[in-house]
């Protein structure tokens, strides 16, 4: 069932607020900082003019017998035209502070006093500030010093208005911050449409999850081909499902392998139970039926015992301990074992080791890999047969090379494929049916893998088969084991 998620917490809604908010973020402060460019442009145009307009007046103003004189033609346009705009605001006082010339509007921003009238010419360099009228308009002003035609000093300032720069930035600001009013609901619509778009396969991939169930779990999700992260999460999804099938398969063909197993000797048992319950007459044929009971009681538990060994194993709870160990010696200790077993069906089981063949492995596993070899080479090798086994270097530097050789009933081609697979046992000619539990390829199989060696099998009908191993010097850690068995099974 598919639960409704909450609009607010989902991860659309999540990515298109994000997506947002970064990108309302981005576009004030863009606004601020073009607000601010503009504002300094503008108060650097009305600077220049007003260096102009300060050099101006000293050219068109002379001081003389203490009154102010303006040299202008007044006959001439354009000369009265500059002094009228030198006269826009201006202040001319001398150092006590009486006013020679003033204007207007330098007397809506008030009078300097005279003490602020002392401390401007008191300085080197004439002083640049800005100062605002009664209605908040601002002005720029220069205030400075002016001589006479005696070198008597004067308090003297002109300045320009600042309110149409500042129009300029107040007009640019409400433009754009109102615009901003219709372009972050239409981003937050586009942001929307592509959040929507990205988590498209998030989506797919939820739907698909709720399509998986045990019957069905070869759903694979097509890959965008993006090679971006949702690609790599669809991908790891996938191999997720196909380990899942493996797993469950294994798990079917694991209970059916077992059931199967398991029945044969429940049946006996239980057949040799009612015969001795309705048929047994004296006490040696109750004792018969028991005898026979408890040999298929040994061979169920038998199947048991290999069954959770092998699930141990298989589920990495079988914990591989390591050390530098001779294969060699391993070798002529279980070819010594198998001396007498082999000499009771009159086979010749020789070895042939090469001295120094050093690997990391765990001794008890190498021990039981040689012994199920060699017990399987011993039990179908039929009289005057041999058993050969070699150990030497491989031509791999620093592996180990086992060969396990029989003259023995051979091996179908058709069925090496699956001789490692649990419960598996080869019929032939010869023999009809290979009789044993079918565990012990399994086992020499993790074993093989677990070492992160290979084995490999080749095996001809009526002239024997041969088994190949190769150990690395410096084994991997143990790793799970599919069905398999991880090992690499090879025709040589």
């Amino acid at each position: 069932m598919r639960h409704p998620v909450n609009l607010l917490r989902g991860l659309r809604f999540r990515l298109t607020l994000s997506y947002l908010l970064l990108f309302s973020a981005l576009l004030v402060v863009i606004g601020l900082y073009f607000r601010h460019s503009l504002q300094v442009q503008t108060e650097g145009d009305v600077r220049a003019v007003l260096e102009e307009v300060w050099g101006e007046a000293k050219g068109y103003l002379r001081i003389e017998n203490e009154r102010p004189i303006w040299t202008a033609d007044p006959e001439d346009p354009e000369d009265s035209h500059i002094v009228e705009r030198l006269r826009y605001v201006i202040l001319l006082t001398d150092s006590s502070g009486n006013i020679l010339i003033d204007s207007p509007n330098y007397e809506s921003i008030g009078i300097d006093s005279l003490s602020e009238i002392r401390r401007i010419m008191a300085l080197r360099e004439p002083e640049v500030h800005v100062r605002s009228d009664a209605a908040g308009r601002p002005y720029i002003i220069k205030a400075g010093v002016m001589l006479d035609d005696h070198g008597k000093r004067y308090f003297f300032a002109i300045g320009r208005s600042l309110a149409e720069s500042q129009r300029t930035v107040d007009l640019f600001t409400a433009d754009y911050f109102l615009s901003l009013l219709a372009i972050i609901p239409l981003t937050g619509l586009l942001g929307w449409a592509l959040a929507g778009r990205a988590i498209q396969p998030v989506n797919e991939l939820a739907q698909a999850a709720q399509k998986i169930t045990g019957s069905n779990l070869s759903l694979q999700i097509p890959l965008r081909g993006a090679g971006d992260e949702l690609d790599h999460l669809i991908e790891s999804f996938n191999r997720m499902t196909t380990r899942l099938e493996d797993s469950f398969e294994q798990i079917r063909r694991f209970s059916t392998d077992v059931s199967h197993e398991l029945r044969t000797p429940l049946t006996a048992i239980r057949g040799q139970l009612e015969v001795a319950l309705f048929t047994a007459k004296t006490p040696e044929q109750y004792h018969d039926a028991m005898v026979n009971a408890l040999e298929d009681v040994e061979q169920l538990s038998s199947i048991v015992r290999a069954l959770l060994l092998l699930s141990q194993a298989e589920s990495g709870q079988l914990v591989l301990q390591k050390t530098v160990l001779d294969l060699g010696q391993v070798a002529e200790d279980i070819v010594d074992q198998f001396q007498i077993p082999a000499e009771e069906k009159h086979v010749r089981l020789t070895a042939r080791i090469e001295p120094g063949v050093v690997i990391l492995a765990d001794r008890t596993q190498i021990e039981r890999l040689f012994s199920n070899l060699l017990s399987n080479a011993v039990k179908y090798t039929p009289q005057a047969g041999t058993v050969h086994v070699r150990v030497r270097r491989d031509e791999r530097q620093n592996w180990g090379r086992i060969e396990i050789e029989d003259t023995g009933v051979g091996i179908p081609e058709e069925n090496l494929p699956h001789i490692f697979d649990r419960f598996y046992r080869v019929r032939n000619a010869e023999t009809n049916l290979i009789q044993g539990l079918g565990l012990g390829l399994s086992f020499v199989a993790w074993i093989v893998k677990a070492h992160g060696g290979q084995i490999g099998v080749t095996s001809t009908v009526g002239a024997g088969t041969r088994f190949t191993i190769r150990l690395p010097a410096e084994a991997p850690a143990t790793q799970p084991v599919n069905e398999d068995h991880g090992a690499t099974v090879e025709r040589l």
